[in-house]
């Protein structure tokens, strides 16, 4: 693709809130008349792969600008990683922390979490295997008497639990080790869906979290809806966004 189109396309694009498949259907055409349906796809697929545009749900698109979310690994999640991977490499888990949410918030929070998500068949093996090698509190699957009695009293919790199938998680590598982390749009989702567990990340805090998220941050709405309905959260999330940033997700929420 000549790269003096790509540069029409951004500038055509680029102070758009979101533009429609049809629409960038219809820019080429201006230049390309006899552009054939599959043809365009391909314009497509390179368009992506060149991290010119990135889709927001399915047949609208941005213009990427905004990073993807890749927070920084602290020593003792690396730490926490390498544990888990020498035992369950080949089971799908994933870890992360809510120091992760710090740049997000209105207030900084103190209370600092690690969560581990795996597969529920290997949980409570995977609890015994820490059992000895941490020094930090571990939960399974913490009920509400267990956040509120223990986890909100305690320093440094880590918590196991069971990982949704089909969780947005990405693979990262750290001098050869591999850590899987959620997407930033699991993360989203799994803040609004267990209220609870996140008790000092809710009310305006969670409305910080999401309003900053959207605003700096590469979101793949498709991927954060198709999560949130797995975990029967979809039409509420859709609303919350409506309620508190609908300038940031018109034209995306149906």
């Amino acid at each position: 693709m000549p790269k003096i189109i790509e540069n029409k396309l951004i500038e055509e694009f680029k102070d758009r809130a979101s533009f429609t498949r049809q629409e960038l259907f219809e820019f080429y055409r201006y230049f390309e008349p006899d552009l054939k349906e599959g043809t365009f796809g391909w314009r497509i697929h390179d368009l992506k792969d060149k991290n010119i545009i990135r889709p927001l749900k399915r047949g609208l698109y941005v213009i990427s600008y905004k990073p993807k979310y890749k927070p920084e690994i602290s020593q003792e999640l690396i730490k926490l990683a390498r544990k888990v991977a020498y035992k369950f490499e080949d089971t799908k888990h994933c870890l992360w922390e809510t120091d992760w949410l710090n740049e997000f918030l209105q207030h900084q929070t103190s209370k600092r979490i690690i969560l581990i998500e795996i597969e529920k068949d290997f949980i409570e093996s995977l609890y015994y295997e820490l059992k000895d090698a941490s020094r930090s509190e571990l939960f399974i699957n913490p009920d509400d008497k267990a956040i509120e009695f223990y986890i909100a009293e305690s320093e440094y919790p880590v918590i196991i639990k069971k990982l949704i199938t089909r969780s947005p998680i990405a693979r990262r590598t750290d001098k050869k080790l591999k850590i899987y982390t959620p997407l930033l749009e699991k993360i989203l989702v799994d803040l609004f869906a267990e209220e609870k567990l996140f008790y000092h990340l809710q009310g305006s805090e969670l409305m910080h979290i999401y309003e900053n998220a959207i605003r700096n941050y590469a979101i793949n709405f498709t991927k954060l809806f198709s999560y949130a309905k797995r975990r029967d959260r979809e039409q509420e999330i859709k609303q919350f966004m409506t309620n508190h940033m609908y300038h940031l997700v018109k034209g995306i929420i149906e």
